[in-house]
């Protein structure tokens, strides 16, 4: 058995391994980079060491500093996690070859599925069907289109190493090929290192299903059934569940037994997921479903299938990686009710999904579902990372009763002043025809501003806000001849909005500063209205107010100092671009709360100028 564990990771699965480590008695032993230091992952473990700086590539992503660390600690054992060095087979390798235990494939396995156009040679070779198109060595532009040209169009271009979308191109017709081609190829070049590519024929009504396996040392190779990770935006996951909607049990059967076949055909050992892609235009048939791609690591959407199965994926790797059989046999293994997963991202909707970043001083996703997260409330979400944050799963004895809890738990959700697509994913869990299993890769594409969430809260919600600000003694109106009214206006994450709050009763007591709306997945502030006056972030009352999540990059008075109209005092980078934040009028720089290098969020008080 494993003792002691190093955890080559951060964030959401990091902390994911940690909880099975914990439970079985195992060491844990955290890295982390300079941004990474107070993180929650490098909190729960029984040891942590620092690997660099903040970026992923001086720190996470340098195998030399990770087995350092390993040597440093005494570590028994390295698990990967996803991302980084997980699909490694180098770094993999130097993991075996310093005596250590890798929690993993063998490198040749992660080698062997690792190129898109050899895992599909080995793939045919073993009898696994794989979509139509092109695998060969002639990469010349001209025998390229004429392959497009005999499969027959649309068709896809794909980076022979790609992968997370990257290096992919849709193509429609033979006019646009040669274009799509270079363009694919420059992305792959830079994105892998490597411009070759493979067509495939592009599938008008695709389903992404992929099916779990696992295997040991002593040749035993199970599948824990399927999943369906088809609701994506831009090739990225968005919802999964398992099992997939539609599936009967003879085309189950063909797909997972398809997929034991291909980690066969590469001795394969511990957790792996064998990805197809299904033509849906007639439903869900075995002989409309090709093998796409393997992913010789844990996967993001795992907990769906320990939710249907009853297993733990983590303990089987470490038990697997420490030579024990498979924990189960096929037959012992069984599908129990439905599971959904929606990853929450630090990201804005309504600016065209762009990461939000900034410390979340207001974090609660509750306990009606399962929540893995590697952050809590007053964590900082960084711009070094991916921007997922957390992954809520709910199951349930039906697919509808999973899908009302997740689409519950998202409404409730409280994320704030990072901005998250809570609300965006409330909105696809409810679409009609993701209630209705009718889901395909191109939903979230063909339906985009029906699956935007509300600019706004409800008129309800405003109003009740309103009323908590303005508090016991803020009377009446009187009007001649007309209803009293109670109405004012207030600060919507920063804007002016009018609220008439006549029909809320009076609260006891009255909110100072500003009140948190949460609604719909969405988190709104409301705060007392002060006019705008001079330059961006000014007011009225000479509070100088961050307009966005953002970085201090230069202070240009110092406090006390006296100021004129127009001067410059802050510069805020966000967004990669610099927003200079003025004096609104004469004065005296009365507060000055932060200094060069400050991350602030948006409507954090950076100064105030008191009026001569």
């Amino acid at each position: 058995m494993i003792h002691s564990l190093l955890i080559a990771n951060r964030g959401e699965i990091a902390c994911r391994i940690i909880r099975t480590a914990r439970a079985m008695g195992v060491r844990t032993i955290a890295v982390h980079s300079a941004a990474d230091a107070q993180a929650l992952h490098v909190r729960e473990a029984d040891e942590a060491v620092a690997i660099g700086p903040a970026p992923a590539r001086e720190s996470y992503l340098v195998p030399e500093r990770i087995l350092a660390a390993a040597r440093e600690t005494g570590a028994q054992a390295i698990h990967p996690g996803y991302g980084f060095l997980s699909e490694n087979a180098d770094f993999a390798q130097a993991v075996i070859d310093a005596g250590l235990i890798w929690v993993g494939p063998n490198p040749d396995s992660i080698r062997a599925m690792g190129l898109k156009d050899a895992a599909k040679a080995r793939m045919i070779a073993a009898g696994v069907p794989v979509t139509p198109g092109y695998l060969g060595e002639d990469q010349s532009t001209d025998r390229l289109a004429a392959e497009a040209a005999q499969i027959g169009y649309p068709v896809l271009i794909k980076a022979v190493a790609g992968g997370g979308g990257k290096g992919m191109r849709q193509v429609d017709d033979a006019a646009a090929f040669a274009d799509a081609l270079a363009s694919c190829r420059r992305e792959a070049a830079a994105a892998f290192g490597d411009d070759r590519v493979l067509i495939e024929k592009y599938i008008l009504s695709p389903r992404h299903i992929e099916v779990q396996v696992f295997g040991d040392r002593h040749g035993q190779v199970v599948h824990l059934f399927e999943r369906d990770c088809s609701l994506q935006r831009r090739h990225q996951k968005v919802i999964e569940e398992a099992p997939a909607p539609g599936m009967d049990a003879a085309t189950r059967a063909a797909v997972c037994d398809a997929a034991v076949t291909a980690a066969r055909a590469v001795d394969y050992v511990g957790a792996g997921t064998i990805e197809f892609i299904a033509d849906a235009s007639e439903g869900l048939r075995a002989d409309r479903i090709w093998f796409m791609e393997m992913n010789t690591r844990l996967q993001v959407e795992h907990p769906v299938t320990e939710a249907i199965t009853g297993q733990d994926l983590v303990e089987w790797q470490l038990r697997v990686a420490a030579g024990e059989p498979l924990p189960c046999t096929q037959d012992q293994l069984a599908i129990h009710g439905h599971a959904i997963e929606a990853r929450l991202y630090a990201e804005d909707p309504a600016k065209g999904f762009l990461p939000s970043i900034g410390t979340l001083e207001a974090f609660d996703l509750g306990d009606d579902v399962r929540v893995d997260t590697g952050v809590e409330q007053g964590s900082i979400i960084s711009p070094f990372y991916d921007p997922m944050i957390a992954k809520l799963i709910a199951h349930g004895d039906t697919r509808e009763e999973a899908r009302e809890r997740l689409a519950d738990a998202l409404d409730e959700a409280i994320v704030w002043p990072v901005r998250s697509n809570a609300g965006f994913l409330v909105e696809a869990l409810d679409h009609p025809d993701f209630v209705a299993g009718r889901v395909d890769t191109g939903l979230i594409a063909r339906e985009g501003e029906a699956l935007m969430p509300p600019a706004q809260p409800s008129e309800e919600a405003l109003a009740a806000a309103a009323a908590a600000l303005a508090g016991p003694a803020f009377a009446p109106g009187f009007r001649l001849n007309a209803a009293p009214r109670r109405e004012g206006m207030f600060l919507l994450d920063g804007a002016p909005v009018a609220i008439d709050f006549a029909d809320v009763p009076a609260p006891d007591e009255r909110e100072d500063t500003a009140v948190l709306i949460s609604e719909g997945g969405q988190t709104w502030a409301l705060a007392p209205y002060r006019a705008a006056g001079g330059a961006a972030g000014g007011a009225a009352d000479g509070a100088i107010l961050a307009t966005m999540p953002g970085r201090v990059i230069a202070v240009e008075v110092a406090a006390g100092a006296t100021v004129t109209r127009g001067q410059k005092l802050l510069t805020l980078e966000a967004m990669k671009m610099e927003h200079s934040l003025t004096a609104p009028f004469d004065g005296t720089l009365a507060e000055l709360n932060v200094e060069t290098g400050a991350q602030v969020t948006e409507g954090t008080l950076l100064a105030k100028i008191a009026a001569e």
